[in-house]
């Protein structure tokens, strides 16, 4: 690493961030901005929205030159001080339309955080940021809709909540709001920065001459209203999301969503559907979903990465630690200091971190025996801010590394034989795409090349119902190891079928995939009853049909000759694969391409009792199938041009003998 390059680096970020933020002129505020003088006026200079221009009363001031030539030349009156005083006051409420900052700056005061008393707000770095994703919906006249990871002590919740009444005190009337937190206190101090903005709002900004206050709404307890703009503001909780039905919420901020808990007649599904569901897609209509961590596997979790991954109708922020004022601390020799840096320290540095903020990091960092700990607290990426503090078995950073080369499947459908179950199940296969089809391709089958042990296809058996497990039909390609590559995932079916069509339907898919491998895991088969008492053939009868199905030695096979097929998961083949796989993701084993099964590598950990699975209310159907997939797609002999056998019988090592 060149150190002098470093260091020269450094001063060019400390500069930029140092550039000077004047919101009250418009120095530095978001969007093209353009100078604007008028020499009488409070503020003799001015960057101005480009926007404003177009205003008719923007344009004459800056045609005339100033407010008094204005009134003595078009207005025709004579400038006196109580003439300019309304030309101004008009100005200003053209301004606050166009120009957050310099209303948040000129007319909101919060708390100050860093000392006593309150301080107008003037929004910081990461406040301006979040700040531009809002202001580029609002102007494009987008729904604004936004879900925010927060790291701490930015000031994110604040920023939503005043952006909210800016909208209900400067842009509409009758444009009502609802605040849910996941405690009722937490909401009412959300609340209470309106109300503190409120206590010192000049009135005539609303034409007004009464002062601007909350004020009870038909004796409803949760919900007050501003009679100036007959606004209403109503206050809930996770508890209790049903008190906001039939408030004609067109704004709805929602506060630490992570820590609201599901319960056995509530989930936060539900409740985020209590809350937003009259929200309608208007321009200025406001969803924003905000909160800190709390570890992988929850609702808000699982948002973030649907956001992530553009699936959601959310735009996903998240604002690292060193973006923060702050979290910096003065260095005396940057030279030195640069040499110093460790392996993750470089990483801070590579992400954008200046050497003053990575020099505060190293030395709040003595504060934790654990580093996972310091990363939890002050996390530099959504993969630190999401570290769960439990057992879990994969690690973030390579569940991460695994989900870059996840993407949409190039096919959604499914296949189909001549008849659903039987001999004629395995004629006349093709791929019909259909909305909605529960198998993606990602790849079709090559059918240029005959390889024979190119794919396997892979099968966890769920259960029925829609609300048991799923059943996952997974395809691999091994073609790159005859080069030394890595197998790929190249298709995926995931639903709910009787396990006799669900046999049937994954023989189907090994048969379109150029006669894969097909190993079904079969202990639901060999332990479930049904009436008919069949489910214990259903292997033995596609075997009689299907050229290539994987089957095991059983534990006394050299006593006799029995086949056993599938894949069967026990304690020990358990344990096998998940330390397999945890190998795959460190080493970069195979190439996934479903985002759900990253999110299934997340949230699957090691319990109290020493078993492995899913967080509670999640699934692992999809882990299973890349655990026994990985295993066995490098355990299995090479791809190689030849011609199937069909009387051919896969026998691997005993699984019984781990």
């Amino acid at each position: 690493m060149n150190i002098e390059k470093v260091v020269r680096e450094n001063k060019t970020r400390i500069s930029k961030l140092n550039e000077e933020y004047m919101p009250h002129i418009g120095r530095g505020g978001y969007g093209e901005r353009k100078i604007f003088h008028l020499p009488d006026s409070p503020i003799p200079l001015q960057y101005i929205p480009k926007e404003m221009e177009e205003v008719e009363l923007v344009a004459l001031l800056k045609q005339y030159g100033s407010i008094k030539n204005f009134a003595s030349k078009y207005l025709k009156v004579k400038a006196t001080n109580i003439v300019i005083d309304e030309v101004w006051k008009h100005y200003i409420k053209i301004r606050i339309k166009y120009d957050f900052e310099f209303w948040a700056v000129m007319f909101v005061r919060i708390k100050n955080k860093m000392g006593d008393g309150d301080i107008p707000f003037k929004l910081n770095r990461p406040q301006r940021r979040l700040l531009a994703e809002m202001e580029e919906m609002r102007i494009k006249g987008k729904p604004i809709r936004i879900i925010l990871l927060k790291a701490r002590q930015w000031g994110g919740s604040t920023l939503v909540q005043i952006y909210m009444a800016w909208i209900q005190l400067v842009h509409r009337r009758n444009w009502n709001s609802v605040i849910c937190a996941h405690l009722k206190d937490s909401a009412l101090n959300i609340k209470g920065m309106y109300a503190k903005l409120l206590e010192n709002y000049p009135p005539w900004l609303l034409d007004c001459n009464e002062p601007i206050k909350f004020q009870p709404f038909e004796k409803m307890a949760n919900t007050s209203i501003i009679s100036a703009t007959k606004s209403k503001i109503t206050i809930s909780s996770a508890e209790t999301p049903e008190s906001v039905r039939g408030t004609d919420a067109v704004m709805a901020h929602l506060s630490e969503v992570a820590f609201w808990h599901a319960t056995p007649r509530k989930t936060p599904e539900s409740m985020v559907r209590s809350v937003c569901g009259s929200v309608a897609l208007l321009p200025l209509s406001v969803i924003v979903m905000e909160s800190t961590a709390n570890g992988t596997g929850n609702y808000f979790h699982k948002e973030c990465m649907r956001a992530k991954q553009g699936e959601s109708d959310k735009k996903f922020i998240f604002v690292p630690w060193y973006e923060i004022e702050i979290y910096s601390q003065e260095i005396n020799n940057h030279y030195e200091f640069a040499k110093s840096l460790s392996k993750y320290e470089w990483d801070l540095w590579d992400k954008g971190a200046t050497l003053e903020a990575i020099a505060w990091y190293r030395q709040k960092r003595k504060e934790y025996s654990d580093h996972a700990d310091m990363m939890a607290e002050y996390p530099s990426d959504e993969i630190e801010a999401f570290n769960h503090s439990g057992e879990k078995v994969f690690s973030h950073v390579a569940v991460e590394r695994l989900r870059k080369e996840c993407c949409k499947a190039k096919f959604v459908g499914d296949i189909y034989g001549k008849c659903e179950k039987g001999k004629e199940a395995l004629q006349n296969i093709n791929f019909v795409e259909e909305c909605g089809g529960m198998l993606n391709i990602w790849e079709k089958p090559d059918t240029d090349n005959n390889f024979a042990n190119r794919y396997v296809t892979v099968v966890d058996i769920g259960g029925r119902s829609n609300k048991a497990d799923y059943s996952v039909i997974a395809v691999f390609d091994r073609y790159w190891l005859m080069f030394g590559g890595i197998p790929e995932v190249v298709a995926q079916w995931r639903g709910h079928l009787d396990h006799d069509l669900l046999a049937w339907k994954a023989a189907q898919i090994a048969l379109y995939y150029n006669k894969a491998l097909l190993v079904i895991e079969s202990n639901t088969l060999e332990t479930e009853h049904t009436d008919d008492d069949s489910t214990e053939y259903i292997l033995e009868t596609i075997s009689s049909y299907y050229p290539n199905l994987y089957a095991r030695q059983s534990s006394n096979m050299i006593r006799n000759s029995s086949i056993r097929w599938g894949f069967h998961m026990n304690r020990a083949t358990k344990l096998m694969l998940i330390a397999h796989q945890v190998r795959m993701l460190r080493e970069n084993g195979y190439i996934e391409r479903d985002y759900d099964a990253c999110y299934e590598h997340d949230v699957f950990e090691r319990k109290p009792n020493g078993s492995y699975g899913a967080m509670e209310g999640h699934h692992d159907d999809i882990l299973i199938t890349r655990c026994i997939g990985t295993y066995v797609c490098y355990t299995e002999p090479l791809p190689q041009h030849q011609v199937y056998n069909k009387s051919r019988i896969k026998i691997p090592i005993s699984e019984a003998s781990i």
